[in-house]
């Protein structure tokens, strides 16, 4: 009985016991650190964000936010949908301040340490897919610096989480794939089902997730503990965020959203709805390839190798398979549910794909640096290739609407800075720049392999550094008033005609009361009326305040009685 102690201490002595124990410890430290200098990074890319500039997107998700936490809610009829499972995470934010100012701050933080949560998981995943530690953690923090983890962090957008909760779930599917794990399983459901609530990518996420699981139930494939706790995980919380965005609906969009929906529907039922449905999906995988620097064409193209080859492991086939799966189907749903609004980018898109974009990054390196030469070879020609395939696609579909639609820049931040050119669409030369990069890329895959994943991590995270001094404010802000109302205290009426790019905006500023709109003449117990510059002298007792005018688009008024 005793001598069982000192066998275990001679067959584990304390040395061995300690090192692996001492490596596991700085291995927290580094992911710790790494962490927080991914959020130290975005907090400094974002640091004069003060408030919404990507309307009414954000705003709506705000609102949500407010409303949830017990504040005043709006009228977002007639408006697309912004779900509740995002507003619902920004929730806290409002138990701890009202003001709209120290809100957004404060979302900001959220944002960013959630984007930057994507490094140790990207960390994870490479560890899965049998990759060193020091060359996963270079390459996952280098990956931590793509555009599409930097540019929506320092938003009140989904898309600031979107990044990091699919890396999430292709984490929980390998390991229900390779393990039968039933926790994995429950992940992996949460994750596909939350995202459904926060989004409609979401739907294409969770009805992936969920053919999966059949798929290999049927297959014998899984346990069927782990599939049963998969599905169950997944349909408990698709209900809770189906009630949850029942009740935003109904408080903020009392007359009805947008029927995204139905517009899906109809342009599904048709010949040329369905065109302009693929010639998007083709224009968004165009925008996902070349904002990854190619690497996203490489990890296409290795992805479709490794399902169709039998010798591939069967957790890392089954998460290609899954990734291709949710990258093609946002792609042609998200087209095909999107309004002609007249812009360039109803054509050629990348923030629907930026959800995935960080995953196939991973996928593109992992390639490189796996294959022989040859074959980064062929990777790279195939990249290259997908890319002009794709661009030369979208580019013919849309034609001159490419030109002569609105070019919006806050849709093409990677387009923008691949081809230098910041009031228009420039495919070629945007195609030109990221077939260089992809090059440099490819060259330096052709290494020896003890040299390639360093060397691809250091020249990816130049590519993403340049990116995001590119994307940093050069000076700050002017200070003082901006272009808006700032209403006093009180009841604030806004009459219907004013515009949207007002009303809006205004909604998130006048936190302390909902706005009551109104046709004619403004309700009595107001204090603040908002008015188009059009309409002409107040009547009484209102008086103009003299503030707004045409070039802002609002005048504004006010009660006498509100001040006795």
């Amino acid at each position: 009985m005793a001598i069982a102690p000192a066998v275990r201490a001679r067959a584990h002595p304390p040395a061995a016991r300690a090192r692996p124990a001492s490596g596991r410890r700085w291995l927290s430290w580094l992911l710790a650190g790494g962490w927080i200098a991914q959020v130290a990074i975005r907090l400094w890319l974002f640091r004069y964000h003060a408030g919404p500039v990507a309307n009414p997107d954000e705003t709506g998700y705000l609102i949500a936010a407010r409303w949830l936490a017990g504040g005043p809610g709006a009228d977002f009829s007639g408006s697309t949908f912004y779900q509740g499972g995002y507003a619902l995470l920004l929730v806290p934010v409002y138990w701890v301040t009202s003001d709209p100012a120290v809100v957004y701050r404060l979302v900001v933080a959220v944002g960013s340490m959630a984007a930057a949560g994507a490094f140790p998981l990207a960390y994870l995943l490479l560890r899965r897919l049998e990759m060193g530690r020091r060359a996963a953690l270079a390459v996952a923090f280098s990956a931590g610096l793509a555009p599409a983890l930097l540019l929506f962090s320092g938003l009140a957008l989904v898309d600031a989480i979107l990044p990091t909760l699919v890396l999430g779930w292709l984490l929980a599917v390998h390991d229900l794939a390779g393990k039968g794990s039933a926790w994995a399983g429950a992940a992996g459901g949460g994750l596909s089902a939350f995202a459904m609530a926060a989004h409609l990518r979401g739907v294409v996420i969770l009805a992936v997730f969920v053919l999966l699981v059949a798929a290999l139930l049927v297959a014998k494939r899984l346990p069927w503990r782990a599939g049963l706790a998969a599905l169950a995980a997944a349909g408990a919380v698709a209900l809770a965020g189906m009630s949850l965005n029942g009740a935003v609906s109904a408080e903020l969009y009392p007359s009805g959203p947008r029927d995204l929906a139905g517009l899906l529907i109809s342009r599904l039922a048709g010949l040329e709805g369905q065109a302009r449905a693929v010639s998007g999906a083709i224009g968004q995988l165009w925008y996902l390839i070349a904002g990854t620097w190619g690497l996203a064409g490489v990890g296409l193209a290795s992805a479709a190798v490794a399902v169709a080859r039998r010798s591939t492991p069967h957790a890392q086939r089954v998460v290609a398979a899954t990734l291709l799966l949710a990258t093609l189907g946002i792609a042609y749903a998200s087209s095909a549910a999107l309004p002609d609004e007249h812009r360039v980018g109803n054509y050629v898109y990348g923030r629907y794909l930026a959800c995935v974009a960080v995953a196939w990054i991973l996928a593109g390196v992992i390639a490189l640096a796996r294959a022989r030469r040859v074959t980064v070879l062929r990777y790279g020609l195939t990249a290259a290739t997908l890319l002009a395939a794709t661009g030369g696609l979208a580019a013919w579909y849309a034609g001159d609407r490419l030109r002569t639609y609105a070019f919006i820049a806050f849709d093409f931040p990677e387009v923008s800075f691949l081809s230098g050119v910041r009031d228009a669409l420039d495919m070629t030369a945007t195609s030109t720049a990221a077939l260089i990069l992809l090059t440099c890329l490819t060259a330096v895959a052709l290494l020896p392999r003890r040299h390639r994943l360093p060397a691809l991590a250091a020249v990816l995270a130049a590519i993403n550094i340049a990116f995001a001094a590119d994307l940093a404010p050069k000076t700050a802000p002017a200070p003082g008033k901006d272009w808006l109302p700032y209403p006093p205290p009180g009841r604030v009426a806004v009459d219907r005609h004013v515009k949207w790019n007002v009303r809006v905006p205004l909604t998130y500023r006048v936190g302390w009361t909902r706005l009551e709109m109104y046709d004619g003449t403004p309700p009595s117990g107001a204090c603040t009326a908002i008015v188009p510059p059009e309409a002409g002298p107040p009547p009484a007792p209102w008086i103009p305040t003299g503030e707004g005018g045409a070039r802002m688009g609002w005048v504004s008024w006010s009660n006498p009685s509100c001040r006795s």
